[in-house]
């Protein structure tokens, strides 16, 4: 499974102003921004990006699946934390 493909189911089921996947062969890392998940508990978040690629962890395309799902508001503070100073 390609990244791409990640990336076009998790755009097609869910309403997301942004989303970065990347990773190969069946390792990947989701980062994943939407006012969706206001007020969701981190569980609920990991379980609203795993929904649409449930299919394809069963077939084990996906092995290991990094998730952030973050708030634009809590992406925006994550961003500058990451800044060099």
């Amino acid at each position: 499974m390609e990244p791409t493909e990640i990336k076009a189911i998790l755009e097609d089921a869910l309403s997301l102003e942004e989303l970065h996947v990347k990773g190969d062969g069946s390792h990947f890392e989701v980062i994943a921004v939407g006012e969706l998940f206001d007020g969701m508990s981190r569980v609920k978040k990991q379980q609203t990006i795993y929904g649409p690629l449930m299919e394809h962890i069963r077939t084990n395309a996906i092995h290991a699946l990094s998730i952030k799902a973050l708030t634009p508001a809590e992406w925006a503070r994550d961003k500058k934390l990451m800044q060099p100073l």
